[in-house]
């Protein structure tokens, strides 16, 4: 069984939101990135939890071999990461447009899984942390042809192994769903925390090299490398907040003070 898992490279959201509240994020002269250079870039933390996913189904004693795929300027750091954690094999697909849009990253992804071998099992993030549009793995998976099942919270070879057993995230509480390989599945931040390499894990890991597909070598028409979605303007928004205390001299007389406030805001009847 092959699973292939699909990462990206993001900027750190947490070091991003700090630089936003502090005023502090600025917007280049072309009006569409960043300026800091000192916020790290990791991996997309949905994706890696969908590499955990991949891991999991390798402890649970599923017979596979685990490749991760990205798309990106320069993926080498997560990619050395995902092997780090135990992916058998890692691959770079180098783009020069640093912001391709998801119907051509979608592309070189597809296009990759089918002719690197195929892969019984295609695994996402749900979405990714710095544009939350989470349509890739759509497009991968009507371009490959495959089923796909979202917002995965546990995925499980199910008897025979030619079958994977999903439990969604709905707003109706988990939903099981079975479907038949291959298929493309989103894994959701409910599968839990991902693992944590060793140090022993990451010095072999560096010396793990990536195999290099240009999207030349993949053969796509030139339209199909073209965006369709090209970003116009970026910008930071005005964060304003406003804090009212309320007085009073015991517990009580907080909490009817509250609820006051409450009911003159229309908040509760």
């Amino acid at each position: 069984m092959r699973i292939v898992v699909c990462v990206k490279e993001v900027l750190d959201p947490d070091a991003v939101n700090n630089y936003a509240l502090a005023g502090r994020l600025e917007i280049g002269d072309d009006g569409k990135s960043l300026t800091q250079t000192t916020i790290p870039r990791l991996m997309n933390g949905f994706d890696e939890q969908a590499l955990e996913a991949a891991l999991r189904l390798r402890d649970a004693g599923a017979e596979c071999r685990i490749g991760v795929v990205s798309v990106g300027t320069d993926p080498a750091t997560i990619l050395k990461h995902a092997a780090a954690l135990g992916a058998d094999e890692i691959a770079a697909v180098p783009m020069e447009e640093a912001s391709p849009d998801y119907h051509v990253v979608a592309s070189l992804l597809a296009t990759y899984v089918s002719s690197s071998g195929g892969a019984d099992l295609v695994l996402c993030g749900r979405q990714a942390s710095d544009d939350d549009q989470g349509v890739v793995p759509a497009l991968v998976c009507e371009t490959l042809g495959m089923p796909l099942v979202t917002n995965a919270r546990a995925v499980e070879l199910a008897e025979g192994g030619s079958t994977i057993r999903v439990t969604r995230v709905t707003p109706d509480g988990d939903e099981v769903v079975e479907v038949s390989c291959p298929a493309v599945v989103t894994v959701s931040n409910e599968l839990g925390e991902p693992r944590y390499p060793t140090a022993a894990k990451k010095i072999a890991a560096r010396r793990m090299k990536p195999e290099i597909v240009t999207p030349e070598a993949l053969s796509l028409s030139a339209e199909a490398l073209r965006p369709r979605v090209v970003a116009q303007r970026q910008f930071v928004p005005t964060v304003s907040g406003n804090c009212e205390f309320l007085s009073g001299e015991t517990p009580a007389e907080l909490a009817d003070a509250l609820v006051a406030r409450l009911r003159q805001d229309s908040v509760i009847g």
